[in-house]
């Protein structure tokens, strides 16, 4: 496989004088190792002196759906703590006898789970994390499971509460002892963030309560509320630890390192789970736009403007991390950006 480093690096330049991003950091590689990285743009505008680097810490957003709900719920899968087929009510008892209690782990996996589209956590169940927890996994359906494919923050946030039923530990403190500390990820951790690590932190969107950039404080406006940990949001991350993550997906058997998950659950999350419901689904993951399934590339994206793909046909694997927050809410500009880093990575 080629990739064209002068392209991605005039195409991610692009992006900063468009104002698509403050900064931007990637990086492409295979089994082995990292192929090739780089950066471009600053951290944050107000002190353009300091320049994006390849250690800047930035908020995960839904990557945290990847490195925290997803890599326990393949341990505990693997393992054989969980059935991704058995009814949740089934073994679950905050869940039985509810709505939620006749959808499975891999319906929420698949986004297939039928529950509500839509957090509003704080609108339907106040702020104390009890009561947000019962309201979400008591309320009614949003449609049968299994109708449907609608991608839906609340699948994680179940599933996050899952893992911590089945493990009786946090899922910070679950992700960190099954896949972040085995993979060798140290800077990839849960906020708010310690004062000496949000110095190096990309910024977000503008907190109109502080007027200020969120920096080392989730954007995800759930896990604010729920005290920077869940399984929508909530982690931070630096490029060397979702490459360490990437590199292991795709040779996971011959890494010197051991995760709680290996190459059974990489396998059945890279491969369609949604039969002939659209848009198609693994388990989390989905195929990257533009891509046909001969091509096997995979993806999953963060709202503040992160993303990361694998492709085990091609032995490949490319992350993109950006701040486009700053700026904006609008998805466009950095859909383009990322479709084209995308083809430039996996030619």
């Amino acid at each position: 496989m080629t990739y064209d480093r002068d392209r991605i690096e005039a195409l991610l330049d692009e992006g900063v004088r468009d104002k698509v991003y403050p900064g931007a950091v990637w990086a492409l590689g295979d089994a082995t190792g990292t192929l090739a990285q780089g950066t471009t743009g600053v951290l944050d505008p107000d002190e353009p002196d300091v320049p994006m680097r390849t250690d800047t810490v930035f908020d995960a957003a839904s990557l945290t759906k990847i490195l925290a709900v997803w890599s326990s719920i393949g341990a505990l899968w693997e393992h054989g703590t969980l059935d991704l087929d058995q009814p949740l009510g089934s073994f679950w008892q905050e869940v039985t006898g509810h709505a939620l209690g006749s959808v499975t782990a891999r319906q929420l996996l698949t986004h297939t789970a039928g529950v509500p589209l839509r957090a509003q956590l704080k609108n339907l169940y106040g702020t104390n994390p009890d009561d947000i927890r019962r309201g979400v996994l008591h309320e009614p359906l949003h449609r049968s499971p299994g109708e449907a494919v609608e991608y839906t923050d609340r699948a994680a946030l179940i599933l996050g509460y899952l893992a911590e039923h089945l493990s009786g530990q946090p899922l910070d403190q679950l992700a960190t002892a099954l896949t972040w500390h085995p993979l060798g990820m140290t800077d990839t951790l849960f906020g708010p963030l310690p004062a000496e690590i949000a110095a190096r932190c990309a910024p977000t969107e503008l907190d109109q309560d502080t007027d200020t950039h969120l920096k080392g404080v989730a954007h995800d406006f759930s896990a604010r509320l729920l005290g920077g940990i869940c399984g929508i949001a909530g982690a931070f991350t630096v490029l060397d630890d979702l490459a360490a993550f990437l590199r292991y997906m795709l040779a996971p058997a011959t890494s010197q390192r051991r995760a709680g998950f290996g190459s059974e659950w990489i396998t059945r999350s890279l491969t369609i789970q949604t039969g002939e419901l659209r848009p198609t689904r693994g388990l989390f993951w989905h195929p990257s736009p533009g891509t046909t399934t001969e091509e096997d590339v995979w993806v999953h994206y963060g709202f503040t403007g992160t993303g990361m793909w694998i492709s085990p046909t091609k032995d490949r694997w490319a992350v993109l991390l950006t701040n486009k927050l700053y700026y904006t809410r609008d998805r466009a500009p950095l859909t383009d950006i990322r479709n084209g880093f995308r083809e430039l990575a996996f030619r």
